[in-house]
């Protein structure tokens, strides 16, 4: 069976090794500035690729029971705002602030998994 090598995830991966370790060295610090930001774009894009499709699942899945309605989830996210606007749902509602909290830890997972209170929170769900 003929292999798809490189891999997306191996592409981005020496993308990114490329900018750290031979060109970011040689550049001045502005530029380099500018190539570690697209370096972090490209960690970005490879989390999402490996992440995202199951983070989008589980959104789904959540909204769909919060609102006990079907669709996209471009169309349940409309409605949950459109809830949350017209005063439906709120803060004071537990399963709407498990899903925010769930869906906003799935995002910084992709987007900044080393960020600081990320790193809290889930060190706070995992306990003792």
């Amino acid at each position: 069976m003929p292999s798809n090598r490189p891999t997306k995830d191996e592409l981005l991966e020496a993308v990114i090794e490329f900018l750290e370790k031979r060109v970011m060295p040689k550049l001045d610090k502005h530029t380099a500035f500018h190539a570690r930001v697209a370096a972090n774009v490209l960690n970005i894009v490879r989390r999402e690729l490996e992440h995202g499709p199951g983070l989008d699942a589980e959104e789904l899945d959540r909204l769909k029971d919060l609102l006990g309605e079907d669709g996209s989830l471009e169309e349940l996210n409309a409605e949950l705002c459109n809830r949350i606007h017209q005063g439906e749902l709120d803060h004071t509602n537990p399963e709407l602030m498990e899903h925010l909290f769930l869906t906003t830890m799935g995002k910084v997972s992709v987007d900044q998994p080393i960020y600081s209170a990320y790193q809290r929170a889930l060190e706070e769900e995992e306990g003792p």
